[in-house]
């Protein structure tokens, strides 16, 4: 949040400045320099028709004292605190009450209140300012009885003396702008705080899944197979895991994170790094350059399709990789010969919380602003087709 006002103030007092209200604290300095002028001309023009001209000049330099030390500690920071803002509203109050003593009642009749009403409207802004609009209105009140006590006449006819009104409805207006920019700071932070936290903890689950899970569900799996005191490792290896695919499943989904692309990678030379006996390769001879970040995401999410053939399509399962320049975009094709997916089977393992797919695929590629497609049957193989825009980041 930011006011026109912020460039008249020196960068370094900003920079320090994290308070949510801090530019509106700002602009209510800039119009107590313009009241403190305006009173400062009222006093000129007014003085010699005092009764006390001396004790007023006094009084006005020990107001300006204090107003330099209140522009000071709201500008800082370091005044924007009850004992401080009660300060002001006690001193505008006092300066109010000696029109009494220092002029006399013609005076105070025909005119407005010693030393105007619009410098004192000053500590209605602070209040509302840290309190909000009810504390704003509240000082708007001090300040009118101030003002009729003053007058000796307590006069509700606005057509003729709208000095209250104009107090309470400043006092409302400033204290809602200050509990709204607040409240928008609080929800804006708690945003930010809460994305960062599901892009982290999304970052984590896939780490967990190449990693710790694989390794748990291959130690489950061969203890099984060899049997005697292999066994119950076996069976604590795939309790824990369980364990960790439910406290994955239960991570938020949301991901917000917008890495910023590094250098290019040959993403036709990375693939061709993962062809073995049971893969095959087929990429363009010239190079598809994408940034590092994109590539890392890419490879990571093919692999995690080629430990899923090889750990469920049956043995012997060839797989095959098309790599697809389209200038703008990528396609990956990743297919297998094996057995294929049943349907309703990807969902079925989403809710028992195996989050391979969901999060290690289909997660990585939309992360990346891309598309997933898959073509399967019992029987028929399985085909993957990745869709990802690579513009940010190429170099042609």
């Amino acid at each position: 949040m930011a006011t026109g006002f912020d460039r008249l103030i020196p960068s370094s007092m900003l920079a320090v400045d994290s308070d949510p209200v801090g530019p509106l604290w700002r602009a209510a300095q800039i119009f107590r320099l313009a009241s403190f002028i305006y009173a400062l001309g009222f006093q000129i023009v007014i003085n010699d028709n005092l009764d006390k001209p001396g004790l007023t000049w006094a009084l006005f330099g020990l107001m300006t004292v204090a107003n330099v030390w209140w522009a000071t500690g709201y500008l800082v920071g370091f005044g924007r605190r009850w004992w401080f803002v009660a300060s002001e509203v006690a001193v505008s109050v006092v300066m109010m009450l000696s029109t009494s003593y220092v002029a006399d009642e013609g005076w105070v009749a025909g005119n407005q209140t010693w030393p105007t009403t619009l410098w004192v409207a000053n500590c209605v802004l602070s209040s509302a300012l840290l309190g909000g609009p009810v504390w704003g209105v509240i000082t708007a009140v001090v300040v009118g009885c101030a003002n009729f006590f003053v007058k000796d006449d307590i006069s509700l006819n606005f057509g003729r003396n709208a000095t209250l009104l104009l107090l309470m409805m400043t006092g409302l207006a400033v204290g809602l702008a200050a509990s709204r920019a607040r409240v928008t700071h609080a929800r804006l932070t708690a945003a930010i705080r809460t994305a960062a936290q599901a892009t982290e903890r999304e970052r984590l689950a896939r780490e967990v899944h190449d990693g710790v899970l694989q390794v748990l569900a291959l130690v489950a799996r061969r203890g099984a197979e060899i049997g005697g005191d292999a066994a119950e490792l076996a069976r604590l290896a795939a309790e824990q895991e369980q364990r960790l695919r439910r406290l994955i499943a239960d991570q938020p989904e949301t991901s917000t994170g917008d890495p910023t692309p590094s250098s290019d990678v040959d993403l036709g030379a990375a693939l061709r790094e993962l062809g073995a006996d049971t893969v095959k390769v087929s990429a363009p001879r010239e190079p598809v350059p994408v940034s590092a970040h994109i590539a890392d995401e890419v490879l990571a999410a093919v692999d995690n399709l080629l430990h899923n053939t090889a750990e469920h399509a049956g043995s012997g399962a060839q797989s095959f990789i098309l790599l697809e320049d389209l200038d703008d975009e990528v396609v990956i094709s990743v297919r297998d010969d094996g057995r294929g997916i049943a349907p309703g089977r990807l969902e079925a393992a989403r809710q028992e919380g195996r989050m391979g797919i969901a999060r290690s695929v289909v997660g990585r590629i939309e992360d990346l602003g891309g598309r997933t497609q898959l073509q399967t049957s019992p029987g028929s193989g399985t085909e993957w087709e990745l869709t990802i825009p690579v513009q940010e980041g190429r170099v042609r």
